[in-house]
């Protein structure tokens, strides 16, 4: 569920024949993005709409260091969409960052969740 990428040795001594930093394999990456769909039932005008999804995607940047966005539905009064961006060290803390997203967004009072859509970062070893 990760991708090796290749990060740059810092040390001079690791210098290549061509004067570069020479390429080395690195741990693995673990990733996802997840997509939730919105309703927000109380809502009348977009300033209303962007005031009740504002505490989620603020509240998922400073609480847990994650990119997120509003992806769709920015001309819609009572539809949101947000998109969220998670990169972790392990599977599992990949799946725990995940697990505490959904739930910071399902406990946000007047939004509903209509949808949750995940998109795993997979690795290209078999």
């Amino acid at each position: 569920m990760g991708r090796r990428l290749p990060r740059r040795t810092e040390a001079a001594g690791n210098l290549g024949s061509n004067g570069h930093c020479e390429w080395r394999e690195n741990a693995l990456v673990h990733a996802a993005a997840i997509r939730y769909d919105l309703h927000i039932p109380q809502s009348r005008s977009l300033k209303v709409k962007r005031h009740a999804i504002r505490p989620i995607v603020d509240g998922l940047r400073h609480r847990y260091h994650l990119s997120v966005s509003e992806v769709d539905y920015q001309d819609q009064w009572q539809r949101a969409a947000i998109a969220v961006a998670v990169v972790a060290s392990s599977e599992s803390q990949l799946r725990e960052i995940l697990a505490n997203v959904e739930r910071f967004v399902v406990a946000t009072p007047d939004v509903e969740v209509l949808d949750i859509e995940t998109a795993w970062l997979e690795s290209e070893r078999a």
